[in-house]
């Protein structure tokens, strides 16, 4: 287990105003001991919540040929046929993993292959879950091309306490499936777009885990 490297610069400055404000206390309200150690029992709980959701477990990695694998931690919302306007702009299988502040946030390739499209979209901040939020919130759109011509599309999505998200691919960059694609701070959901005819392989409500679990079977 190590602390990702989007993690450094939050962690320094949590710690920095924890640090100020626990030394304030003393310097300004020396004879209140009870609440010194109030605040800094709540400190100690805060540092420890930011530092866990910057977690970054080692993921032993099997690439699957013909398998999409999650693309992140959390839990499967939505499992169904929809509209892609940006890209496809046709029918395809929608699959959607909401990641609560709690999951591991790291974004992983769902297929290996080469990344024919990319776009950043600055945008809201609704709640991951909301209807609007796949097109009105700040997102990345990524579309990978497989060896046999088959294209998968996913997008980053930004939630209600999310203000950055983070990506590590360019267009034109080849990626292996299961390597790191991006980051998505504090809350947020993955949207994978697939071709019709792939088989899912997740029901709604179940748990994935990014690198692991296989989502769904295409050509």
């Amino acid at each position: 287990m190590t602390i990702h490297r989007e993690g450094y610069p939050t962690l320094l400055l949590t710690l920095v105003v924890l640090t100020v404000l626990n030394v304030a206390l003393h310097y300004f309200l020396p004879a209140q001991e009870l609440l010194h150690n109030i605040v800094l029992l709540i400190s100690l709980v805060l540092f420890l919540i930011v530092l866990q959701f910057f977690r970054n477990p080692h993921v032993e990695i099997q690439v699957q040929a013909g398998k999409v694998i999650a693309p992140a931690d959390g839990k499967v919302v939505v499992i169904e046929e929809t509209v892609e306007n940006e890209y496809f702009k046709d029918k395809r299988k929608q699959v959607s993993i909401f990641m609560s502040p709690f999951n591991v946030h790291v974004n992983r390739n769902p297929i290996s292959g080469v990344v024919k499209y990319f776009r950043y979209h600055p945008g809201l901040y609704l709640v991951a879950w909301h209807p609007k939020a796949s097109t009105d919130n700040e997102r990345t759109t990524i579309v990978v091309q497989n060896d046999k011509g088959t294209e998968v599309l996913f997008r980053q999505i930004a939630g209600a306490l999310a203000r950055r998200i983070c990506w590590y691919v360019e267009e034109g960059q080849r990626v292996m499936q299961g390597s790191e694609f991006g980051f998505i701070k504090f809350g947020s959901r993955v949207d994978i777009f697939l071709p019709l005819d792939a088989k899912i392989t997740v029901e709604l409500n179940q748990k994935t885990t990014a690198g692991k679990t296989v989502i769904a079977e295409i050509g």
